[in-house]
């Protein structure tokens, strides 16, 4: 039986390049000069540190167009609150969604099965798995996905015929 698996993978290598060249155009800039303005890349969090708020929106415009570059979807920047640390510094932490998150995933079955099309989908940890009789039902379940979720980034693969 045909299937597919739909998926949100973030190209990590390209994500620590993205990352390394912001943080030396920052070093760079002359208004960031003498600042405590600087990237740091976790495991699937970036943490902005900065003088002020508007350093961090700064840095921002910074870091989006290299990941763009890079070919890193910014949909999956997940952005918290910003918190003052010691005197007048603050910083912001930005998770990097990876996975397809249960609601989300929850919500692609619910569109597959309302969709009337003939097609099964499955929640298999971070993974939905959609199957079905023909590879054209399989096609138009794809075309259905992308279509109508489009705030958060999916990939198609591990097809099998």
């Amino acid at each position: 039986m045909p299937s597919f698996d739909i998926m949100s993978e973030v190209d990590q290598p390209s994500l620590k390049n993205a990352v390394d060249v912001a943080n030396s155009k920052i070093a760079g800039r002359h208004d960031f000069k003498g600042t405590s303005a600087k990237l740091e890349l976790g495991e699937k969090l970036i943490t902005m540190f900065g003088d002020t708020d508007f350093q961090l929106d700064q840095m921002k415009t910074i870091l989006l167009p290299e990941m763009t570059k890079k070919k890193v979807d910014v949909r999956c920047l997940d952005y918290g609150d910003v918190q003052k640390i010691s005197g007048n510094k603050v910083k912001q932490e930005v998770k990097v969604r990876v996975g397809v998150e249960q609601d989300l995933a929850k919500k692609i079955v619910k569109l597959l099965k309302d969709s009337k099309m003939k097609v099964q989908a499955a929640i298999q940890g971070d993974v939905v798995r959609v199957s079905g009789a023909k590879r054209d039902v399989l096609q138009d379940a794809i075309a259905l996905v992308k279509k109508d979720i489009t705030d958060f980034p999916l990939q198609f693969g591990n097809f099998r015929d």
